[in-house]
């Protein structure tokens, strides 16, 4: 077997692979061979059948295997050797297509080799880490939040007219033809105009009304309305308004506190403070982790596999293109060309992903079974009702996994690289981290 290079340019990579005639049919006898005690044909006993014979029934596919079979040891024993990692799946073709039994098999093999990744030396690197204490006021504010959100209603003045977002407190029977169904009717219901819990168009005509009054509504059922025999007719109820209660936040004391599931409000501060402290070392390290990737960027150079930008270059300028096209879900639409910015852009994501994925080789940072679990299990309550179906979905699918690995990767590797940098840290305030963020995404 010879392996001769014909490319050397850069990056780029092209070998001219001959397996001989002979060297191929060695291989053929030898599969034949193996197979031979295992094969019954009539007329022969088990393992009997003459080679001459096993070689008419059996060569054409047995040679093609073994064709096969040379070329990925030749490439796997040229990539053992010279050491080069292939960017992306080696282009393989091969050169002869009027081969026929007793000619050498002549191949090319051309791809793009990953570049030889500089050495980093992480403790310098100099890095700024925003730190964010949740002072009182914050501790505060986000009570107040909560407290509205836990909002009792207490009974407006008498005669008052039901605004949006009041409770209001209603007996009412449904009717459809003039007849009451099941399930329409109801007593002491409280109702909260706005929330859309009721029929599309019924608590709008209850907005203005007053307790004591009585008000007939009319409305139409949607058509894909769960009950059969209900989708589309128009029903009326009869409504009588008993009570119009105003919303109110509820009073911030224990009792607040174990709506929330805490002893009390020391308990619910005390975790508050501690949410708030971890949303802002999230936000923290999201504008660390930038400040970090631009410092990579500006330290590091070497030579790219103009496939692997392109392909970036091409899924950057898609991407954008359906953002700025969301009406289009699908894929038909025109091509979309990449500009100087998108080229940009992809050279900066491919050589960040090269310089991650060599520390974290070196380093042998690997995504366990547990962290990948747990993953899955997050995004698998995006659907709920379909937990099991989007697991065993992710689990067939390597594509998917991959996608799902490789963030946790790349989060590994920045704590890894962050432990050995110089970092400083810099008290703020929640005001200056809310700026850095919102500087972060206009970027």
């Amino acid at each position: 077997m010879q392996v001769n290079e014909t490319l050397n340019e850069g990056l780029k990579r092209g070998y001219a692979i001959t397996v001989t005639a002979a060297e191929l049919e060695a291989k053929v006898n030898e599969k034949l061979a193996e197979a031979q005690p295992d094969v019954e044909m009539k007329g022969f006993r088990k393992g009997k059948v003459p080679m001459a014979l096993l070689k008419k029934q059996f060569g054409q596919r047995v040679t093609g295997e073994a064709m096969q079979e040379s070329i990925d040891g030749a490439m796997s024993e040229h990539f053992e050797k010279s050491g080069d990692r292939p960017a992306m799946q080696p282009e393989v073709k091969m050169t002869n297509e009027d081969w026929k039994e007793g000619d050498d098999v002549e191949v090319t093999m051309t791809y793009e080799a990953l570049p030889e990744i500089p050495e980093l030396d992480m403790g310098k690197v100099k890095l700024e880490k925003m730190v964010v204490k949740a002072d009182d006021a914050a501790v505060e504010e986000a009570l107040s939040n909560l407290a509205e959100t836990a909002q009792d209603f207490k009974a407006r003045k008498k005669g008052s007219k039901a605004k949006d977002g009041d409770q209001i407190v209603i007996d009412f029977v449904g009717k459809v033809d003039g007849e009451p169904f099941e399930g329409g009717a109801a007593e002491d219901y409280p109702l909260v105009l706005g929330s859309n819990s009721f029929i599309p168009g019924f608590e709008e005509q209850l907005v203005g009304v007053k307790d004591g009054e009585e008000k007939q509504v009319t409305v139409s059922f949607p058509d894909d309305y769960q009950a059969e025999h209900l989708k589309g007719k128009e029903a009326t109820f009869d409504c009588t308004i008993k009570e119009v209660k105003e919303p109110v936040a509820a009073e911030i004391n224990d009792e607040l506190a174990k709506k929330f599931g805490s002893d009390d409000l020391a308990a619910l501060k005390s975790q508050i403070s501690e949410r708030l402290e971890a949303e802002y070392a999230g936000a923290s390290r999201a504008v660390m982790k930038r400040a970090l990737l631009d410092a990579l960027d500006e330290m590091v150079d070497f030579d790219l596999p103009p496939s692997l930008v392109e392909a970036e270059a091409g899924q950057i300028a898609h991407q954008l293109w359906h953002e700025e096209n969301p009406e289009v879900q699908g894929h038909d639409h025109p091509e979309i060309e990449t500009t100087d910015e998108h080229n940009k852009l992809a050279n900066r994501r491919v050589r960040l992903g090269l310089l991650l994925a060599e520390i974290g080789q070196k380093a042998e940072i690997e995504v366990t079974d547990a962290e990948m679990t747990q993953a899955i299990m997050n995004q698998a309550r995006q659907y709920p009702g379909q937990e099991r179906q989007f697991f065993e979905f992710v689990q067939q699918n390597q594509q998917m996994q991959q996608q799902m690995r490789a963030p946790i990767f790349e989060d590994k590797v920045i704590d890894h690289i962050v432990e050995k940098a110089d970092v400083t840290e810099k008290e703020i305030t929640k005001e200056e981290l809310q700026k850095a963020v919102e500087e972060l995404e206009n970027e």
